[in-house]
């Protein structure tokens, strides 16, 4: 709270690029809502990357450690007026940052009511703030879950407020190998998003412990220190910006391999959407999938979008979502 709240006032602060990475291209509907956004919200985002999944018309969405407010009000462009956005952040300064430009944001947007409210909060206790049991299509979080000392409470509470066929689309920092003690008590690396940071692996025994589906990796990038003090504490570990997607994939979805088609027309991938870094799928295009994927396209706000068959017939298409 003092980091993000007083120490940092502007995100040219931060000393590691751990909360600064670029993700994907974005499509020009995500760059002009971005446009749209008041410069104080932006400069006072300290963000991983952009986490702006697809397909997202009169999705109910909750955005976990909202900070200053830029993705809710990206994403409440997305949703649109039928759609609704949900900010909760721990840091009372960026909240209210966050709720001061509400009428300003509404206006511009041309919206005769708010979509968005911010609420102050710890992620680890959705329940708290009043949020309810399957009530949001869609989590997102952007370099926020390494700040939590309890990651399985936080993905436990994630996957209590989706609705079934959900997902959970989050930027993270992962680390290369467990921390050590000296890493983890470090007040800086902690505020940088790195003494927090999960070893790898572990989302992924979390995640299955949870109930949610294998993780499926979408971006990484290699997170750069450049600073000789910090190296030196951090020692041989390696860190990695990545965009992981997860869903609550009910088990009436969950049959067996099929073949599935896009039928195309989600705003900004038209002709193609590149759902992760196993699967993209073109227009048109029959793509062998695995059980796993096909009972996510089956569950998820994305089977409108697809001709899905039963069956498969390339038995080496590519395995799961995995890393």
């Amino acid at each position: 709270q003092d980091y993000y709240g007083k120490e940092l006032q502007k995100s040219e602060d931060l000393k590691t690029n751990a909360c600064v990475t670029s993700a994907r291209p974005l499509p020009k509907a995500v760059r002009d809502a971005l446009e749209r956004v008041h410069k104080e919200v932006v400069a006072r985002y300290y963000g991983c990357g952009l986490v702006i999944p697809e397909c997202l018309t009169s999705c109910w969405i909750l955005d976990l450690g909202s900070g200053s407010g830029r993705d809710c009000y990206l994403l409440s462009q997305l949703v649109g007026e039928r759609g609704h956005v949900t900010g909760i952040d721990m840091t009372q300064g960026q909240v209210e940052v966050a709720k001061k430009h509400i009428a300003y944001h509404m206006d511009k947007f041309g919206y005769q009511k708010p979509n968005v409210e911010f609420l102050q909060g710890y992620m680890e206790k959705l329940g708290d703030a009043g949020l309810a049991d399957e009530s949001y299509d869609i989590v997102i979080s952007n370099c926020v879950i390494n700040l939590a000392p309890d990651k399985r409470a936080v993905l436990r509470e994630a996957y209590r407020v989706l609705k079934p066929g959900g997902e959970m689309y989050f930027s993270d920092v992962y680390a290369s190998q467990r921390l050590s003690d000296a890493v983890q008590k470090h007040r800086v690396l902690w505020g940088e998003c790195l003494a927090g940071a999960l070893y790898w692996r572990d989302l992924y025994s979390i995640a299955e412990e949870v109930g949610f589906s294998p993780p499926c990796l979408v971006t990484a990038s290699p997170i750069t220190i450049g600073d000789k003090e910090l190296e030196g504490i951090i020692g041989d570990c390696r860190f990695v910006s990545a965009t992981f997607r997860l869903f609550k994939v009910p088990d009436s979805s969950r049959t067996g391999p099929g073949q599935v088609i896009y039928n195309g027309g989600i705003m900004g991938h038209e002709r193609e959407l590149v759902f992760d870094a196993n699967f993209t799928f073109k227009e048109g295009e029959v793509v062998d999938v695995d059980a796993e994927m096909a009972a996510i396209l089956q569950s998820s706000r994305f089977v409108e979008k697809f001709l899905i068959r039963a069956g498969s017939s390339n038995t080496a298409a590519p395995q799961g979502c995995c890393c």
